[in-house]
């Protein structure tokens, strides 16, 4: 009986790996006429036709009992196939099921007639998320297999979704849409079964996708499909217990089961204890905390033996690839007998074929697109050709003098590349292709697609934020709207390329030679300060899809939400997401032009900003409607999940997943937010001191124009966003401080929260305060293992008066609260924190025997009843800060919110007033930036964003969840010094303790820019000003 154990293992692959150096011989890559299909083989030899994706057929030549290892060899050497592992030989058995082929098993065994069989290329391993892809050549294949897919109706979906993807395969083919050869073209070409039904709707969708490259095209394809259900699903026909009919699948995230099209089960890989098979029978064995009471072994019949042993080799492969660090080693066989199979995955596992990639294990050569007749139109003319993996590797470059071709795949080269034949040596017609004359670079009559071969030398990482930095070879990149069933990280499992980065395992070093280059970017300030606009606008898009397909994606599945809240909610929502979507596009397109503008004979038509920022910030005023009700939003969200259960144990359970990295609440913050941000940038571009070379008269117009659009829209809005900002404050406070009662009253407001040692009985022992507009809250913390803070005591501001009597107490930074029938002696960690927390107190002081408000529901009803405790307090131990924050980065969902701001303040006995939290929305920032620890040799390369006083570490700035998360609370921020033994230059140290980070910047600006933001949220402003003022 085989069967699947977390400790299996695979034979090594004989002979040379595909990493070693290509041999030196005949590629069907290289110019001139390739050897004959018919051509006679040598006696030892059998001729084995492979249909590649592009439908082309190549012939191998094998010795009749080699393994299967040798013709896959053969196939990717003859196509320079650098990923090569995501792709595998399938052919036809005698019951018509495609069946892989096996690498360690001779070809005679597995394939009856092997000089008769056409084996077809296809990808066997589909990646959850195309970022993983680090080669633009392997993301065309995918794209082919895809549009296989969508022909043979795999990839069911539905028609506006098929007619999108075709519609994208043809921008790939033929390039800008031009209705006669667009018609011509899909009489000649079948992309969809039924295509006539769609055409119309596919040359609609074409028509919108004016001046997008082929490999942007490529990722658009892969981009819509992996959010698609039957995303590299391949059936398996079973039947359950009963006898009901099912189909089974294995994904990157488990054994899926479904009925018909329609997913009915997943058992993601950490549920399965073991896999296995007895005849027909199909055997999933459940972990014991699984199943509970239940059965812990599930049972599926398929329709034979040789059925039921293929599914579980399949189960077998994707399990070692995307689950195991290291390829699973050969189990040891009995001397005469054995029991089970032997089979084990012979490839690299995922996390190596990355790491191998990334290492420059092999020279990347040129590649053509058969299919491919692109009509580039002008501006993709100017912006060049498609760099290699804009989105995906973000910098992973070759140093190149500023006169060589760039490391892209599919551009145009500073000079005439070699010519490149096809695949096959021939055209469709047949006819031998003859190589390009070299004046014919890219001329508008030629409409082909030809890869730049990528000098010699290990790729180096540049860090930069949003679009990197590299010569002409910079397209922009579009996004399509999300889906809304995307994969919960409960489905996506634990990836081995997601580490955690605040250790030193965390990721994968770089060597003194991989430091970054910046040769070719354009060396204004306005231009990162655009980088800095886009960057940021990732991310902001990321945080409303939060909302937008997330948690409406776990709505929806619940049926937890009433209609009337799910369309107030999703109706403002979703204008504001459509509307980041379209401007994150412009801004792509933009700074790809500007990039490619660089080179000299470039005009400055592109290195401007200006009008596009004008044209967005103007349609901004559209939406002031749907900013407004926000707080609508808000308020009937809140008073739901207090009415309903089901609705408040589905927010609880929504923010315990990675992707919700903060308070639900926060992300119906971000809109506004944003709006404050454009703002502060928009005011960095139009400075009068800053420098504009070359720039125009109508830019800096524009620019001031735009300025003065969204500070009327902030002026509108200002209001709100301080109300906002203060009722999800006090929801916040309200869900994680036990003990107390109606904190959300009209008038109230929030002022200042930390952390201050309190004198009692026992001495000084640590506590949480909270500063509101009428009253002082103390707490402590709560049980160990809980997030929350209980009640202690309750001040209120009417009468109260506070002196700094240090001497009488001999307690350093104290200061003294008299209240009504109470006196409280507090002392701040530093002079520093008492004389913020002795300001604010007296502001609040003030401002309270002022006020006329008589709204505020009465401070005895604040209170719960709590148990009784004995009047002398326990001290709490404080917890290691660093340690738990690291845990609650990347722990388990129990101490998931315990990186909050409170809980910081908690953990390094700070405090964080109503301006603090206005100048780090402000301040908010996204990019990319090199890591290294103190104690480490290489830099890790991660996409860093700064929100909430808080740096969360991403791989890349496509990612859902963070790999971890860095509180700069307490943190000090400088250069490094001699000690230090760093000598790049745009680096900062974050010191906390003996906490020690290293950040290197990509430029002097972005340096600045981490800089400011950093210091601005480990030192505060002073005293917390009006909303008013703070807008």
């Amino acid at each position: 009986m085989g069967e699947l154990e977390g400790t299996y293992r695979a034979l090594q692959t004989p002979g040379t790996r595909l990493g070693a150096p290509t041999p030196a011989g005949i590629s069907t890559l290289e110019p001139g006429p390739g050897p004959s299909a018919a051509a006679a083989w040598p006696a030892a030899r059998t001729p084995v036709r492979v249909q590649l994706l592009d439908d082309s057929v190549e012939v191998f030549g094998v010795e009749p009992k080699c393994d299967g290892q040798v013709l896959l060899t053969q196939v990717w050497k003859r196509l320079n196939l650098i990923e090569c592992d995501y792709f595998g030989l399938e052919f036809q058995n005698a019951q018509s099921c495609w069946i892989w082929l096996e690498p360690m098993k001779p070809i005679v065994r597995q394939v009856r007639r092997p000089k008769n069989t056409v084996l077809r290329l296809a990808v066997k391993f589909f990646p959850p998320d195309p970022g993983q892809l680090q080669e633009e050549y392997t993301r065309y294949l995918f794209a082919l297999q895809l549009k296989r897919d969508l022909l043979e109706e795999r990839l069911t979906c539905t028609d506006t979704t098929a007619a999108l993807l075709a519609s994208h395969l043809l921008q790939a083919e033929i390039g800008d849409y031009e209705e006669a050869l667009d018609r011509e073209h899909l009489r000649a070409h079948e992309y969809l079964p039924g295509q006539e039904r769609a055409l119309e709707r596919i040359l609609e969708l074409h028509r919108e996708h004016v001046g997008q490259t082929p490999a942007e095209s490529d990722f658009q394809v892969l981009e819509i499909a992996r959010k698609l259900e039957m995303y590299g699903i391949r059936f398996h026909t079973a039947s359950d217990r009963e006898g009901a009919k099912i189909n089974l699948a294995v994904s990157h995230m488990g054994v899926l089961v479904f009925q018909s099209s329609t997913k009915i089960n997943t058992f993601n890989w950490s549920r399965l204890r073991k896999l296995s098979f007895k005849r027909k029978r199909f055997l999933i064995k459940l972990h014991p905390e699984v199943h509970g009471p239940y059965q812990d072994t599930l049972e599926f019949v398929l329709g034979s033996r040789d059925a039921c042993k293929n599914f579980w080799k399949t189960c077998v492969e994707y399990h070692a690839f995307f689950r195991l660090s290291d390829p699973p080693k050969p189990r040891a066989r009995g001397a005469l007998f054995s029991r089970g199979s032997s089979f084990r995955y012979s490839g690299r596992t995922q996390k190596q074929l990355v790491d191998y990639v990334k290492d420059g294990g092999m020279k990347r050569i040129p590649y053509e697109r058969k299919h491919s007749k692109t009509r580039m139109s002008l501006r993709a003319l100017n912006a060049n050709l498609p760099r290699q993996s804009i989105l995906f590797t973000e910098g992973t470059r070759a140093a190149a003098s500023p006169s060589s071709a760039s490391a892209s795949v599919c551009s145009g080269p500073a000079s005439a590349p070699a010519p490149v034949g096809p695949l096959d040596s021939k055209d469709s017609s047949g006819s031998p292709m003859g190589p390009p004359a070299p004046s014919a670079r890219w001329p508008a009559a030629e409409r082909s697609g030809v890869a730049a071969a990528q000098p010699p030398g290990p790729p180096a990482f540049q860090p930069c934020q949003g679009l990197s930095v590299e010569s002409p070879q910079l397209p922009s990149t579009r996004k399509t709207p999300p889906s809304l069933s995307p994969l919960g990280p409960a489905e996506q499992g634990c990836t081995p390329l997601l580490s955690p980065v605040l250790s030193d395992a965390g990721g994968a070093g770089m060597d003194d030679q991989e430091e970054p280059r910046h040769k070719c970017a354009p060396a204004d300030e306005a231009y990162f300060i655009a980088k800095e606009i886009l960057a940021t606008e990732r991310t902001y898009l990321k945080d409303l899809e939060v909302i937008t397909v997330w948690f409406r994606s776990a709505v929806v599945k619940a049926d937890a939400m009433p209609a009337d809240l799910m369309t107030l909610l999703f109706s403002n929502i979703d204008p504001i997401y459509e509307f980041h979507r379209g401007f994150l596009r412009e801004v792509e397109q933009r700074l790809a032009l500007w990039e490619g503008s660089s080179s000299a004979q470039a005009t400055g038509d592109h290195r401007r900003i200006g009008d596009v920022l004008l044209s967005n910030m103007l349609q901004l005023k559209t939406l002031t409607r749907h900013f407004q009700r926000l707080h609508e939003v808000l308020t009937e969200l809140e008073a739901a999940s207090r009415r309903l259960r089901r609705l408040e144990a589905l927010r609880r359970d929504f923010e315990l997943q990675k992707v919700c990295y903060l308070p639900l609440n926060a992300f119906l913050l971000k809109p506004l937010q944003r709006l404050r941000h454009y703002r502060l940038l928009l005011r960095r571009l139009c400075a009068p001191d800053r420098q504009d070379p070359g720039r125009g008269d109508q830019d800096r117009a524009d620019r001031r124009e735009a300025l003065k659009a969204i500070t009327e829209v902030t002026s509108t809005l200002q209001h709100s966003l301080a109300r906002l900002e203060n009722l999800q404050k006090l929801m916040e406070l309200q869900r994680d401080l036990v003990g107390i009662e109606n904190l959300i009253a009209p008038g109230r407001e929030f002022i200042r929260e930390g952390c201050l040692h309190k004198l009692t009985r026992k001495g000084l022992q640590q506590r949480m305060f909270f500063l509101f507009s009428d009253m002082l809250l103390y707490t402590s913390r709560g049980a160990s293992g809980t997030s929350h803070f209980r009640i202690r005591g309750l001040l209120p501001l009417r009468g109260m008066l506070v002196e700094e009597r240090e001497n009488e107490w001999s307690v350093p930074h104290c200061f003294t609260i008299y209240a009504a029938q109470k006196t409280v002696v507090l002392a701040a960690s530093t002079r520093l924190e008492k004389e913020k927390w002795m300001r604010d107190l007296n502001a609040a002081i003030d401002a309270a025997k002022s006020s006329a408000d008589t709204a505020l529901a009465p401070l005895g009803s604040v209170l719960c009843p709590l148990p009784r405790r004995p009047s002398d307090e326990v001290s709490l131990e404080e917890l290691e800060d660093d340690a738990r924050g690291a845990r609650c980065s990347s722990g388990g969902p129990g101490q998931h919110r315990a990186s909050t701001a409170m809980h910081v303040c908690w953990d390094r006995t700070t405090s964080i007033s109503r301006a603090d939290r206005s100048a780090a929305v402000e301040n908010q920032l996204s990019g990319y930036l090199l890591r290294k620890f103190k104690n480490s040799n290489g830099w890790q390369k991660l996409w860093v964003v700064f929100t909430n006083f808080c740096l969360f570490f991403y791989k890349t700035h496509q990612d859902d969840c963070p790999l971890a998360s860095l509180p700069l609370l307490g943190y000090s921020v400088s250069l490094p010094g001699e000690a230090d033994g760093i000598h790049k230059e745009h680096v900062f140290k974050l010191q906390f303790k003996s906490h020690i980070y290293f950040f290197r910047a990509e430029s002097k600006y972005t340096f600045g820019r981490w800089m400011e933001v950093i210091k601005s949220a480990s030192t505060s402003p002073g005293r917390a000003g009006t909303p008013e003022e703070e807008a």
